[in-house]
């Protein structure tokens, strides 16, 4: 079996283009994680606010963030994409959250073949309604759990660029030195 975080390659035209392994579909209130061991997906719990994923939400393949997970990212297009689907995507802009005290950085997307979206180069050219619904989103869904985190504001796509660069070297010596068991 292929495991989506370790054996799908992230692409050719890094860090601005990239395959992006989508775990949550948009629309969706359940929080899908990958299992790091097994490559499978964990229901890792019901959101318990009353709000939804707004955009398709996965991580970059060989990817290590800051929070010991592949680096976030949030796929925007026009329809909910299944878990566990590849999807060709462009880096548009950067938001960070700190969530725990811990930088937590969520990179903003487009879908490439999606021609309501794959025309876009910088978050800015979204609806700014738009923007505010991501910021917003975040700064709620852990609200009712008793957990409060910081959404900065959105940068712009450069900005991320370095973040999926540095993503992209931790992996890399990370994956020299293993990565150990995983605990769930």
């Amino acid at each position: 079996m292929t495991h989506p975080w370790h054996d799908v390659t992230p692409g050719e035209n890094l860090p601005l283009e990239f395959q992006a392994v989508i775990e949550i579909p948009m629309g969706s209130s359940v929080k899908y994680e990958l299992d790091k061991e097994t490559g499978l997906l964990r229901l890792d719990r019901m959101l318990y606010s009353a709000v939804y994923y707004p955009a398709n939400y996965g991580f970059i393949p060989q990817t290590l963030a800051e929070d010991d997970d592949p680096l976030d990212v949030l796929v925007m297009c026009k329809e909910a994409v299944d878990p566990l689907t590849l999807v060709n995507a462009r880096a548009i802009g950067l938001m960070t959250m700190i969530d725990s005290g811990k930088p937590d950085h969520k990179i903003l997307a487009v879908a490439t073949d999606d021609p309501e979206y794959n025309y876009i180069r910088e978050a800015e050219e979204l609806p700014a309604h738009r923007l505010n619904q991501l910021r917003r989103f975040f700064q709620d869904y852990k609200q009712l759990e008793g957990k409060s985190v910081e959404v900065n504001k959105i940068q712009e796509g450069s900005t991320s660029l370095s973040i999926i660069e540095d993503s992209l070297q931790a992996y890399s010596s990370r994956r020299r030195k293993g990565f150990g068991a995983y605990h769930h």
